[in-house]
């Protein structure tokens, strides 16, 4: 998994603005994650010149992005599902994404939208792209340690969205959803943002009616499939949490995170807590750094996974990064989930 806790480690920026109001403004901004918008239209204008969102807990009033920008997969996707792309800036993605953009549906946007980065976003990319506007997620994109805040970013004009899955972990919010409610609440509020409501609402509507769908398919007469996600590691392993978007991933296919308790989103566990949780089935994360057939390779050799169900019957399912991050392919992910479960009687 791309995170700054991550064995691979990579992270994923606006314009300076003038006006002191809006940098007074802006202070709003940080601290949780909810859905009510309430645009602010300027006189005798056919869209807003403002709306304000609940973003990580606070009520943050955004005048409309003139140049924004997204990092990794979970905010680019965002924006492209909303048709936003030839109104981006650009974006920033660690080269380990790369395959993601390779299956997205969104290929056609990736190659025309300007990519500012290939490693973490910096403030130093943003200000030379003279951005006013990013998203990005909490300790996946903006961190205290690399001097990438909405607090930082604001003092230099630049406006900031939290992904709304990561504010359970943002120091200035108490805001804990769901990793699929906090997809549909950033699609809502991103939608508010740009004026691009009725698209905003039918795309989450396509999203829940899929998802729905997902979760009708799967068997109600047998307990859910115990499924461990593995994104990386040796020494430890680096899987999603009840945080991270394929524990609701799973749920919808008809299966267990085995870590639903690990409060984190993506977190480090050893192997023998692994072994356990005796998995039956296991996801394979799929990005650059390590093919998928690797990874299998290295959990069938792995001695305490041996007698593992997954192991033992050969039960590993690869799914694209680009479909666990938090984005609109989560539906993607499910919906290939439950798929293969199916296929093995699950």
């Amino acid at each position: 998994m791309i995170s700054p806790t991550s064995p691979t480690s990579p992270t994923l920026p606006h314009r300076t603005r003038t006006r002191a109001a809006l940098l007074a403004s802006t202070a709003l901004l940080l601290a949780a994650c909810g859905a009510q918008v309430q645009p602010s239209a300027a006189p005798g204008a056919s869209t807003p010149a403002e709306a304000t969102v609940t973003n990580c807990g606070a009520q943050v009033t955004y005048p409309v992005p003139q140049r924004p920008v997204a990092y990794d997969v979970s905010g680019v996707e965002k924006m492209f599902s909303l048709g936003l792309a030839d109104r981006m800036r650009g974006y920033v993605m660690n080269s380990l994404g790369d395959p993601s953009i390779a299956g997205s549906p969104w290929k056609d946007d990736y190659a025309k939208v300007e990519r500012l980065g290939t490693k973490r976003v910096t403030r130093e990319i943003l200000v030379d792209a003279k951005a006013d506007w990013v998203i990005a997620g909490w300790n996946s994109g903006f961190s205290e340690e690399r001097g990438i805040t909405p607090t930082l970013l604001e003092q230099v004009g630049i406006r900031s969205y939290l992904h709304t899955e990561t504010c359970w972990d943002y120091p200035k919010s108490q805001a804990d959803v769901t990793p699929m409610e906090a997809l549909y609440t950033d699609l809502t509020n991103l939608g508010q943002i740009f004026g691009v409501q009725k698209r905003a609402e039918e795309l989450v509507a396509e999203l829940r009616g899929r998802m729905d769908t997902v979760r009708a398919g799967a068997p109600k007469d047998k307990p859910p499939v115990r499924v461990f996600v593995y994104d990386s590691g040796t020494d430890q392993a680096f899987t999603a949490g009840r945080h991270a978007a394929p524990n609701d991933v799973i749920a919808a296919a008809g299966g267990a995170n085995v870590f639903a308790t690990l409060e984190d989103g993506w977190g480090a566990v050893g192997w023998e807590a692994v072994v356990k949780t005796e998995p039956e089935v296991i996801i394979v994360v799929d990005y650059a750094d390590q093919p998928a057939a690797d990874k299998i390779a290295f959990l069938k050799a792995h001695p305490a996974l041996a007698s593992s169900p997954a192991v033992r019957d050969n039960r590993f399912h690869v799914i694209s990064y680009g479909d666990m991050v938090s984005g609109p392919r989560n539906v993607q992910g499910a919906e290939s989930l439950a798929a293969y479960l199916r296929s093995i009687g699950r």
